[in-house]
């Protein structure tokens, strides 16, 4: 796969509505009706989330189903079997699935099969809205290309821009980013992403929203034709249907969910807060319960995230945070210690909404009502994953 080959995909277009900073954009109130976020689950289990097809059946290279059975992985799930084997022909792609369905794998294993095929002419971006979701698909795809010879590196704000000037020297099959660092780097004639075969945007709804879409646009225009474009996320939004048109070719639209729709798995419930009770009374009373085992409380604010979190410390909870004013070590950090159990409660604002994977999160909070569905879907999706049944609260006040 060269590019000599490459379809001539259209750049996006570019969005109306001019050069916004979303910083500037005073909060608002969230209108959202709080008999939206009260469901109860209708766990399928592990039954309804994977299929009968096994990863022998794809006929993928031995090495590499070698590496996917020693990850404990058996069959597919709904989302790799209706995507992978269209990907590893070739086709450009718009996939919508719930989170914790296993999309990560479902691009990652052709993105592999292709670049066995021509190491040294093949290369991948997949662009994320997070670093910590860049972080993860990268040690996802060394997982899978263990003793294989493949190579990656991952682009991100926070961290040191000249570590990745030799982060480059070598031939990457497969570069995972955000927009910022990754149009950095291109300005500096470090990273040529004319030699893009495959590009990926992870969690596409947030990348193509006024935050990202024009840094977006300008990665899109400097790639050029390329082989393959993918669209992943669990959320679609449908006003930007222009833009996704705009950036795939005779495309195959792939929705295990509808979009805007919940996980069936998660227990869904609210609490009301008493005018002139204290929340975070409420809050600290629910840590008394021992199913609280593992929990991510989402704020709006991160001056909020990190009261709340020396609140709870206080209170003999055990916490830490994570949003965009912390170093990139801090949050890496923080999340270690979550997943290894040495603090029970994450503190979070969006920035951990789409790129903590972390396994068994007992519970999701909202402390503050979510400004949009979207958000809500992402925020809660951290819990009820790969089958297994999820509880989520949210404060009303």
């Amino acid at each position: 796969m060269n590019n000599s080959t490459r379809k001539n995909t259209k750049p996006a277009p570019a969005p109306r509505g001019g050069n916004q900073d979303r910083r500037t954009v005073k909060k608002k109130e969230s209108t959202l009706d709080p008999r939206l976020f009260v469901k109860k689950a209708q766990p399928s289990g592990q039954e309804g989330f994977r299929t009968e097809k096994t990863f022998a059946d794809l006929g993928l290279t031995a090495k590499l189903l070698q590496n996917i059975l020693a990850k404990g992985y058996q069959t597919l799930t709904n989302i790799q079997e209706q995507s992978i084997q269209p990907l590893l022909q070739g086709r450009d792609m718009m996939a919508i699935s719930k989170t914790g369905s296993g999309k990560t794998a479902a691009f990652l294993i052709p993105i592999i099969e292709h670049a066995l095929k021509d190491p040294r002419n093949y290369t991948a971006l997949v662009v994320t809205p997070t670093r910590e979701l860049a972080l993860q698909i990268e040690e996802e795809f060394k997982s899978l290309t263990l003793g294989m010879q493949l190579y990656s590196a991952t682009f991100i704000g926070g961290t040191n821009i000249n570590s990745d000037h030799q982060k480059l020297q070598r031939k990457l099959q497969v570069i995972v980013g955000t927009p910022g660092r990754l149009l950095d780097l291109s300005d500096r004639r470090e990273l040529d992403l004319r030699k893009v075969n495959t590009l990926v945007l992870d969690e596409f709804d947030r990348m193509l929203d006024m935050g990202f879409v024009l840094d977006v646009n300008k990665l899109v225009n400097r790639i050029g034709t390329r082989d393959q474009t993918l669209l992943f996320s669990a959320t679609l939004e449908p006003g930007q249907k222009k833009l996704i048109d705009g950036l795939l070719s005779n495309p195959l639209e792939v929705k295990v969910s509808g979009g805007g729709s919940t996980n069936e798995n998660i227990e869904q419930q609210t609490i009301r807060v008493p005018e002139g009770q204290d929340k975070f009374d409420v809050l600290a009373d629910l840590f008394a319960n021992p199913e609280l085992e593992k929990v991510i409380l989402f704020t709006e604010t991160k001056r909020l995230a990190d009261r709340l979190a020396k609140k709870l410390v206080q209170a003999g909870i055990k916490a830490g945070q994570i949003h965009g004013d912390k170093s990139q070590n801090f949050r890496n950090r923080m999340i270690d210690e979550f997943k290894s159990g040495d603090i029970r409660v994450l503190v979070a604002t969006d920035v951990a909404a789409r790129g903590i994977d972390v396994a068994d999160v007992s519970h999701v909070i909202n402390y503050q009502l979510p400004m949009t569905m979207d958000a809500y879907i992402h925020r809660i999706g951290r819990t009820g994953r790969a089958g297994k049944v999820g509880h989520a609260i949210t404060f009303v006040n």
